[in-house]
């Protein structure tokens, strides 16, 4: 998370939404070599305490959860460079603008009976953002082939235990100044992609009418 404690002040409850309404993230853990990351989608439940998800049989991640091991799952937004030339002032400098969620907690396997369950919920909270488009199901597959498929998943949890955000939108300038940004990185190339074009919007709604360093 960013030290800045200006783009720390969202609320609790602004980042568990981002955190659900993105679904995807790196998760963390401490192997004995070092780091082990896998990009996982998961499912959060709606006051942030429990996440949901599968891993591969074969992730190293797997092998150290003969017991419950702290982890953490990094989930970022939207993100651009941020041009000197786009402030409208002088002196300064170029940064990277950003929206990111970092949940940390205990990892656990779950018994594998439970992965037909997390597998439902998990494809229901992806298929249900498609509509009008009738939502996929399990049971449209063949169940033998979907059996053959389980085998090669195992099925994780996390307890939450606590949620962080950074939203670096430039609230550090002027309100001029952070909308002539916002303005500079709409009129690139760099924001015709809709997540930035999120960015962009967030920027503009972020006015704190400081000049903070």
């Amino acid at each position: 998370m960013h030290p800045n404690p200006i783009f720390r002040k969202e609320t609790e409850e602004r980042n568990i939404a981002f955190a659900r309404q993105r679904s995807f993230g790196i998760l963390a853990v401490n192997g004995e070599e070092g780091p082990l990351l896998s990009h996982i989608p998961f499912s959060l439940s709606e006051d942030g305490t429990y996440l949901e998800a599968h891993l591969v049989r074969s992730n190293p991640i797997l092998r150290l959860l003969g017991k419950p091991q702290p982890a953490a799952v990094a989930v970022s937004g939207g993100d651009a460079y941020i041009s000197p030339d786009w402030y409208g002032v002088e002196d300064q400098v170029p940064t990277w603008n950003y929206v990111a969620v970092h949940l940390r907690g205990m990892l656990k396997r779950l018994p594998d009976e439970e992965l037909h369950p997390v597998l439902e919920r998990l494809s229901e909270n992806f298929e249900t953002r498609l509509k009008p488009k009738k939502p996929w199901t399990i049971a449209k597959m063949d169940q033998e082939i979907y059996r053959r498929m389980l085998r090669q998943i195992v099925p994780v949890a996390m307890d939450v235990a606590s949620i962080d955000g950074t939203w670096k939108l430039s609230q550090n300038k002027t309100d001029e100044v952070r909308l002539a940004a916002a303005d500079g990185l709409a009129g690139t190339a760099a924001g015709i992609g809709s997540e930035t074009e999120m960015l962009v919007h967030l920027m503009r709604g972020a006015g704190q009418g400081r000049n903070t360093a």
